[in-house]
């Protein structure tokens, strides 16, 4: 990653008592760190015994004002280690007031206790800020601050924390192991954001811009929302928090993993669910996925194996992986433009990548999103078809359904088989099933002369099979009924027509599955236009 300059030091100085060392015309405030102990000059520049005598009088507990101060990674070393109680234990602070600090190396802060306040609004990070093991008893705040490098807070506690942020990182985000005790919102703009094993004892609300965000193993106690805010997080007084470090970046979300959640208690909100694993996660059909979430789809343009396009739908990362899985080197055609499975991803099999299709597709449709929910019971399908666990019988029944209506949510294809199927009705009733000539009635009676009695019988006689070359049965008045017998054969009404015993036996298989078909393409229309 390029670095990203600072921008240039702002002329208003301020508001309280300031260092002022090194000012010049470029920068006329010069230092803004605080003075400490009743010097002039903040803790990074007061002469060397002044500062000795200043950490010699901290003591495990004490209250820190270091604002706008300049560190060091040794000075801030000094700091921290004038307030740590044992060799063993780590720095113990009170309230810590470390706004518009500017941390030129790694800022280790790692084990240290904040019993009140620790204030890092506006700081800047030049190198990695380690919080692991860190316990914020009072609020830890770090709106507007800025990390060049990663930012950790491995197994940190934050019990007085009702907002982390706004912070913007180039990096890494870690709260890998960390848990929150409060109700809390989270506001960060990174480009990662591990949340492996993160702990949740009360409802939170993460906006995140910018990152990729991975929550495997995650505890969820109480509900938890998963936003991607679509505008810079404001700091008040009109400023947005600055995100230079993070340019070139979308300012979408991206979930990579939710393994092992339990989502009973999970809510998405305009998350990018492309790469997202759902493997491991349970609950699922209890998970909320709501605004703009996009799910994978399959590879666009022609299968290069068979002599047809992918049908469009969202996919789950697991079917790219399991598609590209099971191609092979010798197939690798088969799988082009299916997603590559990670290294960690497992393999499933399909019956587990129908489940998930099953327990997604539940969820989207309590969330009335009826035609993505349609896509997932085609995944299922198409699972459940490749599972060579499952009897032959039904597993031939899935194929028949794909390929004659794509599973019911295919009407193009129901259509396509409907038209060929009617017009193989046609052509057999044109050249086999209609009569040569109509059937006329004959009448034929006897009279008793003695008693006048007169008796006749009206017969119809037999169709008779039409003869000579085929072709010679191609005429627009022999077109014309076989139409019109194929017709009323797809509402299932009989035309009237005579027919020959061919033509009978073509209109009652067609009375049978043409309607069948048009039901397929309706159905699968309503599937997609349903609310």
């Amino acid at each position: 990653m390029t670095a990203v300059a600072p921008e240039p030091p702002s002329s208003t100085p301020p508001d309280r008592p300031h260092c002022g060392h090194g000012s010049a015309p470029a920068d006329p405030v010069g230092c803004r760190g605080i003075p400490v102990g009743g010097r002039t000059a903040c803790l990074a520049h007061v002469n060397a015994a002044d500062r000795a005598a200043y950490l010699s009088a901290l003591s495990p507990g004490a209250d820190l004002d270091h604002r706008g101060t300049p560190f060091t990674p040794e000075l801030l070393s000094l700091l921290l280690g004038s307030t740590t109680a044992d060799a063993t234990g780590g720095p113990r602070l009170g309230d810590a007031r470390f706004e518009g600090a500017v941390f030129s190396g790694d800022a280790r802060f790692s084990r240290a206790s904040f019993s009140g306040e620790a204030r890092f609004e506006g700081a800047t990070f030049f190198g990695d800020a380690l919080f692991d093991g860190v316990t914020f008893s009072g609020p830890a705040r770090f709106g507007g601050a800025r990390f060049f490098g990663d930012v950790t807070f491995g197994e940190a506690r934050f019990e007085g924390t009702p907002r982390l942020g706004p912070l913007a990182c180039g990096k890494r985000v870690v709260l890998d192991g960390a848990v929150f005790q409060r109700p809390v919102t989270v506001e960060i703009a990174a480009r990662r954001t591990s949340c492996v094993r993160t702990r949740w004892a009360s409802t939170a609300t993460l906006h995140l811009r910018h990152t990729e965000l991975d929550l495997r193993d995650a505890v969820l106690e109480y509900p938890v929302l998963v936003a991607a805010r679509p505008d810079p997080f404001p700091l008040g007084r009109g400023d947005s928090l600055p995100e230079a470090e993070l340019s070139g970046e979308e300012p979408g979300v991206r979930l990579v993993s939710v393994g092992g959640v339990d989502a009973a208690h999970l809510a998405l909100h305009d998350i990018d669910l492309r790469r997202c694993r759902m493997a491991g996660a349970i609950h699922l059909d209890q998970m909320k996925v709501d605004g703009w979430c996009t799910f994978a789809t399959t590879p666009p343009g022609w299968n290069r194996r068979f002599p047809w396009r992918w049908s469009r739908r969202n996919t789950l990362a697991e079917e790219h992986h399991w598609r590209v899985r099971t191609a092979g080197r010798s197939d690798r055609a088969a799988a082009l433009g299916w997603g590559t499975p990670p290294r960690d991803a497992p393999a499933l099999k399909p019956a587990a990548v129908a489940a998930l299709y099953r327990q997604l597709r539940k969820s989207l449709e309590d969330g009335k999103n009826e035609p993505d929910a349609a896509d997932f019971y085609y995944g299922e399908c198409e699972m459940r078809r490749h599972d060579a666990t499952r009897p032959r019988g039904e597993r031939a029944l899935l194929l028949l359904h794909w390929a004659l209506s794509g599973y019911g949510l295919r009407a193009s294809r129901a259509l396509a088989w409907l038209g060929a199927a009617m017009a193989v009705t046609v052509a057999v009733m044109m050249l086999w099933g209609l009569p040569a000539d109509d059937p006329k009635p004959t009448t034929t009676g006897r009279q008793v002369a003695a008693g006048q009695e007169i008796t006749l019988v009206t017969d119809s006689p037999e169709p008779v099979n039409p003869t000579g070359p085929l072709l010679e049965r191609v005429t627009g008045d022999r077109w014309e009924k076989a139409l019109r017998v194929v017709i009323n054969s797809v509402v299932f009404r009989s035309s009237g027509q005579d027919l020959t015993t061919t033509g009978t036996y073509a209109e009652m298989a067609s009375r049978l599955t043409e309607p069948a078909l048009l039901g397929l393409a309706v159905l699968a229309v309503r599937s997609r236009v349903k609310r």
